[in-house]
């Protein structure tokens, strides 16, 4: 073909793509010699144990299953990526839906698609067990939960030992990409074997919370009345009855916290109240960058066809990319914590005097960057039997009234299981 004959022939095979029409069931020829150079021909980076052949790409075409959670702005990326790279058994995983302000990223949905649940729409364009499982989250609750479910699986005993030692192949890996705005990372996770999310959590900075003082009485930024509403009004209000909570999805309860947040920041003379930022607020949305989201997509994507072909050595095993200021990006390993609360079955220590408040515990759960809970309940085993320290109340004055080396249970949000702690008393 010409050049003009292949610029048209690839028009029109994007064409099919982004009209969700892919003609015949079968592949155009040469579609995977891309792939092939990279599978079936030895190369300087490829793995010493490595043996080309054509067998990683039928494994990869016919067998290989791939569970991509997030399909936002890098989960539309990762889905391109995936499929272009010759993976076609791609489960997608999200509970949003579709918004208009997400068609200028999130190039699988349409207009026609405002609504409609994203995962659906995202699996319906780009065509149990998995064998690898990606992660396109931008909620650190989400990605901690995930991965409390892979090292849940490891804590069951799932994984194969032979002798003592673990069989690779009896791994789940994970692939966790994050962006916020011109910054992102990725990483590799084989649970067991790797750190893990919490074995690295000081590095996802807290939750940036406003006070309440300044919500409630001297609000100075459009978010402070958004905030305002959101906390102290809506519950004051129930515009929409009792036991209706506020759903950052719900373009109904948005618009009444957008016209609440007007009204609000007319008072105190603020500019700046939109409906956008205040879903943005609501949801906690991070800004989001197509050239980072492409950027850390395409290191994800690198790293699954990496692993799913094993011909070459997998990111080892934290990336970081930055673009704010020119191009800056380095890789370190990250080290397992001996003992993280997520991947190891050793309770880690809370240090405390003995007079202190059971709020204090409270206090250290939510707001130390190692721990970083949410809504802690917290359970404790006294002579013999459980007895639950009640979290609900706003102040817990009282004393712990517990033992040196006591063992606390506490649940919450971020992670599916229980999570141990053991009370170490200080002078």
């Amino acid at each position: 073909l010409t050049l003009g004959g292949r610029l048209t022939l690839a028009r029109r095979r994007a064409k099919m793509l982004v009209d969700g029409d892919t003609g015949s069931t079968s592949d155009w020829d040469d579609r995977w010699n891309h792939i092939k150079k990279f599978l079936e021909r030895s190369g300087p980076f490829m793995h010493p144990d490595f043996e080309p052949s054509t067998e990683s790409l039928q494994f990869m075409l016919e067998t290989c299953k791939i569970l991509v959670i997030g399909a936002g702005g890098l989960g539309c990326e990762l889905l391109k990526n995936l499929a272009l790279s010759g993976f076609r058994n791609i489960h997608v995983v999200d509970m949003d839906t579709i918004d208009v302000s997400n068609l200028n990223r999130q190039f699988l949905f349409r207009a026609k698609d405002v609504g409609r649940p994203k995962a659906d729409v995202a699996a319906d364009f780009i065509n149990s067990q998995f064998h690898i499982i990606v992660c396109g989250l931008d909620s650190i609750v989400a990605r901690r939960w995930m991965n409390g479910m892979l090292e849940h699986i490891l804590n069951l005993s799932l994984l194969v030992y032979e002798d003592g030692v673990l069989d690779p192949s009896s791994i789940i890996p994970l692939i966790d990409g994050g962006t916020e705005g011109f910054k992102g990372n990725a990483r590799v996770i084989f649970p067991g074997m790797t750190a893990c999310i919490d074995c690295t959590l000081e590095l996802y900075p807290p939750q940036i919370n406003f006070p309440m003082c300044t919500i409630a009485s001297m609000p100075r930024l459009p978010e402070h009345c958004i905030e305002y509403v959101r906390i102290l009004l809506w519950p004051k209000e129930m515009p929409f009855g009792d036991d209706v909570s506020l759903d950052g999805d719900d373009p109904e309860h948005i618009q009444w916290v957008y016209q609440k947040s007007l009204e609000r920041a007319a008072e105190f003379s603020i500019t700046g109240v939109t409906y956008r930022l205040t879903q943005g607020v609501v949801k906690r949305i991070i800004p989001a960058v197509a050239s980072t989201n492409a950027a850390i997509a395409a290191a994800c994507a690198t790293e699954v066809f990496k692993i799913a072909s094993s011909a070459y050595l997998p990111l080892n095993n934290y990336m970081v990319f930055n673009d704010v200021d020119g191009l800056y990006t380095y890789t370190f390993e990250a080290e397992r914590k001996e003992n993280c609360s997520a991947c190891s079955q050793v309770p880690s220590d809370l240090h405390f005097s003995p007079s202190s408040k059971l709020q204090e515990v409270l206090d250290y759960l939510t707001e130390s960057t190692s721990v970083q809970m949410k809504s802690p309940a917290i359970t404790t085993t006294m002579d013999g039997k459980n007895k639950t320290l009640y979290l609900q109340v706003i102040n817990l004055p009282f004393k712990l009234g517990l033992a040196d080396g006591q063992e606390l249970a506490v649940a919450d949000v971020t992670t599916p299981q229980t999570v141990l702690f053991k009370l170490c008393f200080t002078s």
